[in-house]
């Protein structure tokens, strides 16, 4: 009964590696270029705005290889990015509310992919703010 039960623990430990202790990382700086290497001689592929987070997949010396609420996989140079709370827009609009609930006004909409830093949160609700000052509420099954 007991090697049973370390089995199942270990399994169950094995499974959960991957995702829940992933490191969660977003930029820091205003833009950022995602490289194709890592390195400041590789292409850049896209770029990202400040409070874009991303998941660690691994470090290879000042470079981060990362992967994004999409799927995509891309590198950023340490320098550009730090250990922040923050959250990106997963549905094809979000609005942004004065407050948290339905209840409350939207002050605005936005697209897919928007970036938020979290400043609080109430419930289900996150209390936001966009690196342009842009501040409201959004439900977290919104964002990733």
């Amino acid at each position: 009964m007991k090697t049973g039960l370390g089995i199942s623990l270990c399994v169950l430990l094995v499974v959960c590696t991957g995702t829940a202790w992933a490191q969660r990382l977003a930029v820091s700086a205003a833009i950022a270029n995602v490289r194709s290497g890592p390195g400041s001689q590789y292409d850049v592929m896209w770029q990202v705005e400040k409070y874009y987070p991303f998941e660690v997949l691994k470090k290879e010396k000042k470079w981060i290889h990362f992967k994004d609420f999409e799927g995509d996989r891309g590198w950023l140079h340490e320098s550009l990015v730090g250990k922040i709370n923050t959250v990106v827009t997963t549905n094809a609009t979000g609005n942004i509310r004065s407050g948290p609930g339905t209840e409350n006004e939207i002050r605005y909409t936005v697209e897919r992919g928007t970036p938020f830093k979290v400043t609080g949160k109430k419930g289900n609700w996150l209390k936001i703010e966009h690196a342009k000052g842009y501040r409201g509420w959004i439900y977290k099954s919104l964002v990733w």
